[in-house]
């Protein structure tokens, strides 16, 4: 099975030129284009990119999935060949219905009709990983309408084959390519692997949708649909059934009295609302998992990928936003050094006027006339340059963030994201770090300090008992022997603090 699936990749790889492609520039690429040559019946005149993206489409939906992981790569990949996949969609058929019942008495231990009062054969939607159809609940369980995403049949022997595939094929790169230990590809398919095998779990999924919907609950902007635990399994997911016009219909949504101003705001406001208020964001929004409810706001649907951040990288990425809507280039490139994303030797200076070169020619202008994804490539091109690390954790961000950028240029291409947006941060911002930050703070420390300050005369007890610190004397004195001879006075004023702490203390 694996020798006939190697030589199908093999001989698709060959029909596109993928090896040429690979080894053209390498000492080996002179025979690779002969070898070509003799192949006469391929035509390898459309462009590489093109080449590319059709090679992984014939090679079927895990390498379709691959191809859009790598579209959002632009810190490794050409301009040309990222541009490219991100025109990859899932085009899958649909699994036989008859899979599909069998695969619900499998997960329920009872055939369909038992499970839900009313069952549609005939799937709504199928991508690569499951397909959904419609259904209704028994009374006695609520009566409520669903929708029953169901994964592909066998998809695990599946993906595991295909991702051993992937991972040889990138051993090899990092050999034959001289460019390949610095891309590491093998990581780059161990990142596609990690985030494939998450989705390959639909309580996952489920509870990805839960917190979600938790998260926004009574939003003015956007619904999530709820979840029906009791029907949920690993390979079965229930939600309630969403009614709404899918959000790339836009005659339809226009027709339906929907303001598109106001509904490409929200789509701004919702994205930096879950990455910068929650660190928890839907990282998956192409315009085929978002509809448009009757009263205007976003329905998302299908949270297999999601990311997260911490409340340092919340912390740095917010400033480093407020700090281009402002233009303030020192204070962006301050903010990679003290983040530790850029080497501590980097010149600030240097640093700030390559910002600026990147990012001054965007601002003043609508959303039509800039492209995020040739300014996130400069920004790359940047960041190499100054050794500035890729952070993995941004990777789903840049994503979602390009995803963004399509989904507004649909909407309402004047929409001035930076306007929209700035606000929003300042708020946030004030938040962390003002006085509402330090109230926010004292909230979530109320009950570590609860248990704490009853055991302080315990603890001062115990350090009014302890014998002089004379470990502490002794390192202050080696600090006064290591100091140079002009900074000696600042060690003389420590060991004299020291000394007043111990006294205090006794």
């Amino acid at each position: 099975m694996r020798l006939f699936r190697l030589l199908k990749i093999a001989a698709v790889a060959s029909r596109y030129g993928l090896d040429e492609m690979v080894l053209e520039h390498e000492p080996t690429g002179r025979l690779v284009r002969l070898a070509n040559a003799l192949q006469f019946w391929r035509d390898l005149s459309a462009p590489r990119a093109e080449r590319l993206r059709l090679a992984l489409e014939a090679l079927g939906p895990i390498f379709v999935k691959f191809g859009q992981v790598l579209s959002t790569r632009r810190d490794l990949m050409p301009p040309d060949i990222a541009d490219e996949l991100a025109k990859l969609q899932d085009r899958v058929p649909p699994f036989d219905s008859a899979l599909a019942l069998k695969e619900i008495e499998k997960a329920y231990g009872r055939p369909a009709h038992e499970v839900f009062a009313e069952f549609d054969p005939v799937p709504v939607a199928s991508a690569s990983i499951a397909q959904v159809h419609f259904a209704k609940l028994h009374e006695e369980d609520g009566g409520h309408e669903v929708a029953v995403k169901i994964l592909r049949p066998n998809m695990l022997a599946v993906i595991e084959h295909d991702l051993a595939l992937m991972d040889n094929f990138a051993l090899l790169l990092e050999k034959l390519w001289s460019d390949g230990k610095r891309l590491k590809p093998r990581e780059v398919v161990a990142e596609f692997a990690k985030y494939l095998r998450d989705e390959l779990d639909l309580m996952r999924e489920a509870a990805n949708a839960s917190q979600l919907r938790r998260n926004f609950t009574d939003s003015t902007l956007l619904v999530v649909p709820e979840v029906h635990w009791d029907f949920c399994t690993s390979t079965v997911m229930v939600m309630e059934r969403m009614k709404g016009v899918p959000i790339s219909q836009t005659e339809r949504l226009i027709a339906d009295g929907i303001d598109m101003k106001k509904l490409s705001a929200a789509g701004v406001e919702i994205f930096f609302t879950q990455v910068f208020r929650d660190g928890f964001f839907h990282a998956d929004m192409h315009p085929g998992n978002i509809f448009v409810a009757p009263d205007g706001r976003y329905i998302a649907l299908d949270f297999g990928i999601v990311g997260t951040l911490t409340d340092t990288d919340k912390n740095y990425l917010a400033q480093n936003f407020l700090a281009f809507f402002r233009r303030d280039y020192k204070r962006v490139a301050e903010a990679h050094i003290e983040s530790g994303w850029a080497p501590k030797d980097t010149r600030v200076d240097e640093f700030e006027a390559a910002i600026r070169a990147v990012c001054e020619p965007i601002f003043d202008r609508p959303l039509k006339d800039i492209s995020f994804g040739k300014v996130l490539l400069r920004l790359f091109q940047t960041s190499r340059r100054f050794n500035v690390e890729i952070q993995p954790q941004l990777v789903m961000l840049q994503k979602t963030l390009l995803n963004i950028e399509g989904l507004g240029r649909q909407l309402d291409p004047e929409l001035d994201l930076w306007k929209t947006a700035k606000p929003f941060l300042e708020r946030w911002m004030s938040e962390q770090v003002g006085w509402r930050g330090l109230v926010k703070t004292f909230k979530q420390e109320a009950p570590y300090l609860a248990r704490t300050l009853p055991q302080l005369p315990r603890l001062v007890h115990q350090a009014l008992a302890r014998p002089p610190a004379a470990d502490l004397q002794a390192q202050v004195e080696r600090l006064i022997a290591t100091q140079t001879r002009q900074n000696r006075w600042l060690a003389v004023i420590a060991l004299l603090l020291a000394a007043l702490i111990a006294l205090i203390v006794r």
